[in-house]
């Protein structure tokens, strides 16, 4: 059955370090693939992050997006880091356009413990968007893990990723690890959760938790069954 398959990532790369293996996977299976990026910094927070910048690491996101078989990235331009400065609903009537609009089936979310305010306010508006109402076409909602995120939030029960769905990403773990080398500018050395190593460990310490060599981890929010 044909997925058509949505990842909505608050700021750019954090939908490689969550989801490149099944993009790469699903692409390659011929479901078509889109990315929702939400924020824009330099229009967030231009003290801190140059319209220069901002185009750098776009362009290394579609680089990267290229090369995981994506077959369109969506520029949300919300601000960053102050997705709390707007209000909600706005955020959630610009998501819900993309998965109308495109029939998204399979919404993949950041995970609402996350540290930065920007993944919680964005799960919740994907949330919303998704709702099953209406004749909404999104069937499956699942959250992803971020590096150097999801890791470093508060140690509280209900706030901790606890996957539920894991995928073999075995096949396309290089393709992932060299979509991450496009990010030129958030690349990091070992140990930073931010490095090849890591990503490629975290791929493998999933993987082995399910007894395959590299597999990403998800927690499924919602899932209708045909």
């Amino acid at each position: 059955m044909k997925k058509n398959i949505l990842i909505v990532a608050p700021h750019c790369d954090d939908e490689v370090l969550g989801c490149g293996g099944i993009m790469a996977k699903y692409a390659a299976e011929n479901h078509p693939v889109y990315v929702a990026i939400v924020t824009n910094g330099h229009l967030g927070a231009p003290e801190l992050f140059k319209k220069e910048g901002t185009e750098k690491v776009r362009s290394e996101a579609l680089k990267a997006h290229k090369l995981l078989g994506v077959k369109e990235t969506f520029f949300l331009d919300f601000p960053a880091p102050r997705l709390d400065s707007i209000a909600s609903y706005k955020l959630s009537i610009a998501i819900e356009k993309v998965i109308r609009e495109n029939r998204i089936t399979d919404l993949y979310i950041p995970h609402r413990g996350d540290l930065h305010k920007d993944h919680r306010i964005t799960y919740e508006s994907c949330l919303v968007a998704a709702r099953p109402i209406n004749e909404n076409p999104v069937e499956r909602i699942y959250a992803y893990e971020t590096l150097s995120e999801t890791e470093w939030a508060a140690p509280f029960p209900d706030e901790a990723f606890i996957p539920t769905h894991f995928v073999d990403i075995s096949r396309f773990i290089n393709t992932k690890l060299d979509s991450f080398r496009c990010f030129t500018t958030q690349i990091k050395a070992f140990p930073h959760p931010r490095s090849i190593e890591s990503i490629e460990n975290l791929s493998k310490m999933r993987g082995a938790s399910v007894n395959i060599a590299r597999a990403e981890a998800f927690m499924v929010v919602r899932q209708i069954a045909n």
